[in-house]
């Protein structure tokens, strides 16, 4: 496995971002879900990660945008394919090493409540429950958590 900083308008990765959208849908009414487009995750202030199989394949993804004040985590995702091999740790831990470097000295994330995998993953991390932050309101299909990183 492979994991390198990319563009997300790649079809893989494309494709990638789908299954991720689709599987979102059958969670979350589109009111609650808070997702970023491919071109959005192209600007300069985004910090996108992609993990490849051994066969080149992207099998996960993940992405910080930069902020002022925090990076924000967002489109944090494996593939069925992907799972259990580490590759969330590794992504998450590529890209807050790259904040760090960036000057970011905390990151925050908004997930769903039904998404146990990922809460578990992030609590496992050191992501602490916090209230909404930036313009995201108060929903109870949102959870918000956030970690301070130091170099």
């Amino acid at each position: 496995m492979t994991i390198a900083f990319e563009s997300p308008d790649q079809p893989d990765v494309i494709a990638l971002i789908a299954d991720l959208d689709a599987y979102q849908d059958t969670l979350y009414p589109p009111e609650s879900r808070h997702v970023l487009d491919i071109a959005s995750l192209k600007q300069s202030n985004v910090l996108f990660a992609v993990a490849r199989d051994s066969e080149g394949k992207a099998i996960g993804c993940g992405a910080i945008v930069l902020n002022p004040d925090f990076g924000e985590l967002k489109r944090m995702y494996v593939s069925p394919r992907g799972r259990g091999q580490g590759v969330a740790r590794k992504l998450m831990a590529m890209l807050e090493s790259r904040a760090i470097e960036w000057g970011c000295k905390s990151l925050k994330l908004e997930t769903g409540p039904y998404q146990h995998e990922a809460l578990a993953l992030y609590a496992s991390a050191g992501y602490e429950r916090r209230g909404p932050f930036g313009d995201y309101a108060d929903d109870p299909l949102s959870v918000f958590m956030q970690k301070h990183i130091v170099a």
